[in-house]
């Protein structure tokens, strides 16, 4: 499912498409380059929080983290 997520930053639209309805994860815009948290719940999005570089480069890392464990599983 494609879901639109309006930049709160800059204002742009961007597109992701998702397998889960639901989705929690960090979020990079493409012509801002303002780092998120975005939140997406029955594919609309709920949450879009600014983050700081630093913040988001953690919540990458849990991410990489957690897919790395899902595949060996």
């Amino acid at each position: 499912m494609m879901v639109k997520i309006k930049c709160t930053g800059c204002g742009t639209d961007s597109y992701m498409a998702l397998l889960n309805s639901s989705y929690e994860m960090p979020f990079r815009c493409w012509k801002c380059k303002e780092f998120f948290n975005l939140k997406v719940e029955d594919n609309e999005v709920t949450s879009l929080v600014k983050l700081t570089p630093d913040e988001y480069q953690k919540m990458k890392e849990v991410e990489d983290l957690r897919s790395k464990f899902k595949r060996q599983t």
